[in-house]
C-alpha cells in the first residue's frame, strides 16, 4: 500500500459507526512489548536498532491482519508525511522524531498500526469508532498472541512485560477513549469531571495525548496503572467510567437546551456563520467551531447526513494534511489558514442553515441515574 492511499481514504476509526458514536469518537488499546535480551531503543546502538527493526517488521508484515499493509522505514518518510500519521493518531509525536532503525506498519483500514522502535521495540495499537474497548482489546490481544508465537518477548513472572518506562511495566497496556464533550465544557462542568477521573487513577489528556491541549472539546481518557491489574479489569473499569461521563455529557446537553437555549442557539449560529464566511482561520479556532457544528448535528439542528463530512474536517484541516493535500512541503501559517478556510467553506456550503426549531430537547437524567 502506498502513502497516497492513506491520504485518499479516511481511517475506519473516523468513518465507521459504533456505540455512543455521538460522544465517543474512538476507542483505542495500545500494547508495549520488547524483545528479550535486546537493549531498549533509547539505549541501543544503530546496528542493534536495525537488527530489532528488521526482525520485528518482518514478523508484523506476515500477520494475517496485515495483508495489503502499509509498511515503511521512518527515514524514508518526510517530516510532513510523519506529521500526517501523527494527525491521524497512527504514530506518536515521539515516533515521528525517529529515523534510521525505526518503522511503522499499518493495515489498510488504519484500524491496526505498529510502531517499531519508538520507546519500546513494539508499540501496537487497535482503534475503532465509538465505545468499543472490548472489541479493540480482543483485536490487539489476538495480534499480540500471534507475534508472541514468533518473537521472544521480555517477560518476568512477577512483574509481567518489561518496558522502557517503568510506568508501563506489567500489562504494557494503555486503553483510551477519545470523547467529544462540548456540553460539559459549555456548562462549566469539565474541570469537575477531570478532577473526579484523576482521583480514581485515570488520566485525561488532550487531542494528541500527554502534554497536548484539548482542542475541539476533545479529551482522551485512559488508564494509568499497568501493574497489578489484569487487562480485563482495566478495560472494565475504564468502560464504567466512560459510560458515566457519557451520562454526564448527555445531561449537560439537555440542561443547556432547556435552561440556556438562547446561548446554545447563539453558539451554533455563530459557529456556522464564522465557518461559512471566514477567509482565514487557525487550526485551533477551526476545531473549536467545528465542535459546535458537530454538537448541532447531535441535537438535530443540522441534518445527520452531514455528520461524516464535518467529522472529516477535523482531520483534513490539520496543518500537515493541508500541506500534503496542496502537494507542498512548505506553507506559511497564513497560507495554511487561508486554505483551511477555503476547504471548510466549500464543505459547509452543502450544509443548510441551522434549524433551531428542530433542536432536540432531551430530559436531563435524574440524580439517582448518575
Amino acid at each position: 500500500m502506498k502513502f497516497s492511499r492513506i491520504i485518499a481514504s479516511t481511517g475506519e476509526w473516523l468513518s465507521g459507526d459504533g456505540p455512543n458514536r455521538q460522544i465517543v469518537v474512538s476507542s483505542r488499546v495500545r500494547l508495549a512489548r520488547n524483545l528479550r535480551n535486546k537493549p531498549f531503543p533509547g539505549w541501543a546502538k544503530k546496528a542493534e536498532r536495525l537488527e530489532v527493526m528488521n526482525l520485528v517488521k518482518e514478523a508484523v508484515e506476515h500477520l494475517p491482519e496485515m495483508s495489503d499493509a502499509y509498511s515503511e522505514n521512518l527515514e524514508a518518510l518526510s517530516p510532513l508525511e510523519k506529521q500526517v500519521l501523527v494527525e491521524r493518531h497512527l504514530i506518536s509525536r515521539e515516533h515521528a522524531a525517529k529515523g534510521v532503525g525505526s518503522a511503522v506498519v499499518m493495515n489498510a483500514p488504519q484500524s491496526l498500526s505498529v510502531m517499531v522502535n519508538e520507546e519500546d521495540h513494539l508499540r501496537m495499537q487497535a482503534i475503532r469508532t465509538g465505545l468499543q474497548l472490548d472489541n479493540v482489546y480482543s483485536m490487539i490481544d489476538r495480534v499480540d498472541s500471534e507475534l508472541e508465537a514468533t518473537l521472544d518477548f521480555a517477560y518476568d513472572t512477577e512483574l509481567g512485560y518489561l518496558t522502557a518506562c517503568p510506568s508501563n511495566v506489567g500489562t504494557g497496556m494503555r486503553a483510551s477513549a477519545m470523547l467529544h464533550l462540548p456540553g460539559l465544557v459549555m456548562g462549566d462542568q469539565i474541570n469537575k469531571i477531570i478532577n473526579s477521573v484523576n482521583k480514581i487513577g485515570l488520566a485525561v489528556r488532550g487531542l494528541h495525548g500527554e502534554g497536548t491541549e484539548a482542542m475541539g472539546n476533545l479529551f482522551q481518557v485512559s488508564n494509568q496503572t499497568t501493574l497489578g491489574e489484569a487487562e480485563g479489569e482495566i478495560i472494565g473499569r475504564l468502560n464504567r467510567v466512560i459510560e458515566q461521563i457519557i451520562d454526564h455529557e448527555q445531561n449537560a446537553r439537555a440542561l443547556l437546551a432547556q435552561r440556556k437555549a438562547v446561548t446554545l442557539h447563539d453558539q451554533i449560529g455563530r459557529a456556522y456563520g464564522l465557518l461559512c464566511h471566514s477567509y482565514s482561520i487557525s487550526s485551533k479556532e477551526a476545531l473549536n467551531l467545528l465542535s459546535i457544528i458537530k454538537l448541532g448535528i447531535d441535537l438535530s439542528v443540522f441534518p445527520d447526513a452531514h455528520r461524516f463530512p464535518v467529522d472529516e474536517l477535523f482531520i483534513e484541516t490539520q496543518p500537515a494534511h493541508l500541506q500534503k493535500g496542496a502537494q507542498l512541503q512548505k506553507m506559511s501559517s497564513e497560507e495554511r489558514d487561508a486554505l483551511r478556510a477555503t476547504i471548510i467553506r466549500a464543505k459547509l456550503s452543502q450544509v443548510p442553515q441551522p434549524d433551531i426549531a428542530n433542536l432536540k430537547l432531551a430530559a436531563p437524567a435524574q440524580p439517582d441515574q448518575q
